[in-house]
């Protein structure tokens, strides 16, 4: 188990507010997907493993997954600090608030590391890294804070499953050798 780290803990008036927890982790998420959006080309020009999706999918998914992670976390962290619980779970809900930071920015570099600085090996590790902590802190939320919270991550996780895959996939494919190439152009 991590301990509460107030330093690396967001703070508490985003965890007390449905709103701020929503959004926060969208606008954040937004931020960096805006920062790195001129990868469409980059991203269809590398060799792919199968089943990866359109470009186009990433945005609404990952919106999607941040609103639902935002919810949890303020879910497990607003009600699991309540002064009327036992002194375990709020002991538990800000370890809980503690590594959903963690991930959070965790997650936010995965697309700098992916794209910007073109690490898919240390952007695998990354994923493979949110893959573990977030399956953990569905765990622990899940099972001792609020049975919903955890069950709120649990897309998360299994997309961040499915990230991984492609992480290390598309690294692989292009002998984790992901210098910029150009698409070939079609003929009209």
């Amino acid at each position: 188990m991590t301990t509460y780290i107030p330093a690396l803990t967001l703070p508490s008036s985003i965890f007390n507010s449905a709103a701020a927890s929503i959004a926060f982790p969208i606008a954040l998420g937004t931020a960096v997907g805006y920062s790195t959006r001129h990868t469409k080309r980059q991203y269809l020009s590398w060799k792919q493993p199968p089943l990866r999706p359109p470009p186009w999918v990433f945005g609404p998914a990952w919106t999607l997954l941040y609103g639902t992670m935002g919810y949890a976390a303020y879910r497990a962290v607003y009600l699991g600090t309540s002064p009327l619980n036992l002194p375990y779970t709020i002991s538990t809900a800000k370890h809980g608030a503690t590594l959903y930071t963690i991930q959070l920015g965790l997650n936010l570099a995965w697309m700098p590391l992916f794209f910007g600085l073109r690490r898919p090996i240390e952007a695998t590790v990354d994923c493979a890294a949110l893959l573990g902590i977030n399956a953990y802190l569905a765990y622990l939320w899940g099972s001792r804070v609020d049975e919903l919270a955890g069950w709120l991550l649990v897309p998360y996780v299994a997309w961040l499953g499915f990230a991984t895959y492609l992480s290390a996939g598309t690294g692989y494919l292009n002998d984790w050798d992901l210098s910029d190439r150009s698409v070939e152009k079609k003929d009209i």
